[in-house]
């Protein structure tokens, strides 16, 4: 794939792509650049690569302020020693953050997302870039903060990360927490199931939506169904239909 480096440590680029080399994956390299300077002037003189791999801290400044002059439409695999930018990254097209120094086990990893997300079959199945930019923009669409309504006229923000569990009794939808703390939404669960990344949080059965850090144990149960364990723990058992259970063990 064409591969544009941004990278301005000779020691961090001979790394890469010593990586690179180990990876198997058709790499083709056609652009190495060293500061946001030098990266507006090759995206003026070039069409856009397939993959972008991207230093954060550059000679001249943040990589960041090149996306201020730039529509960089394909994949990006940031690479720096800082993790403190990582929700910064992926407002953009990132596909992954690699801490330095990148070993060939965690480019594979990224290499296998890119594949991932554009739908790869095999070996020798050229990615589908686009599909990877339209997984990416979804991924951008889901929830991550709600507003939830509290006593008078006060709203509580609560982010996704923070959430274990949706459960619906008696009609009213509720989320724990992990700190066990539990708020009343106003969506259905069904609606809930659409704003939510499937990637984070799975429909076990009609009352429950849970978090995937949130499943702590797992028992098969008769009838060919399973039961979970949930933290903060459950007042009842959350079990998976014997149809459910291979969607749960893929998304697993």
């Amino acid at each position: 794939m064409r591969t544009l480096i941004i990278e301005d440590e000779k020691a961090a680029l001979r790394n890469l792509k010593a990586a690179m080399q180990e990876v198997d994956t058709d790499f083709d390299i056609v652009g190495e650049t060293d500061s946001v300077t030098d990266t507006l002037e090759w995206f003026a003189s070039h069409s856009m690569p397939e993959l972008v791999f991207m230093d954060i801290h550059l000679a001249d400044g943040s990589a960041f302020g090149i996306f201020e002059q730039v529509d960089i439409t394909c994949p990006i695999i940031f690479t720096t020693a800082y993790d403190e930018y990582a929700l910064q990254a992926f407002r953009v097209n990132s596909i992954a953050y690699l801490l330095k120094p990148i070993s060939s086990a965690d480019l594979q990893m990224a290499i296998d997302k890119l594949k991932l997300l554009g739908g790869a079959k095999a070996e020798g199945t050229k990615t589908d870039f686009q599909a990877v930019m339209h997984a990416l923009k979804r991924e951008e669409g889901y929830k991550t903060h709600f507003l939830v309504p509290v006593k008078g006229d006060r709203f509580v923000p609560v982010s996704v990360d923070q959430i274990s569990y949706f459960y619906i009794s008696d009609g009213v939808v509720k989320a724990v927490l992990q700190s066990s703390e539990t708020f009343i939404f106003q969506q259905t669960l069904d609606e809930l199931a659409e704003l939510l990344n499937p990637r984070q949080f799975f429909r076990a059965n009609r009352q429950y939506i849970i978090a995937h850090k949130a499943v702590v144990g797992v028992s098969l149960w008769f009838g060919g169904r399973m039961v979970l364990q949930l933290t903060p723990p459950t007042d009842e058992k959350v079990i998976i239909s014997k149809a459910r259970v291979p969607a749960f063990r893929e998304w697993f």
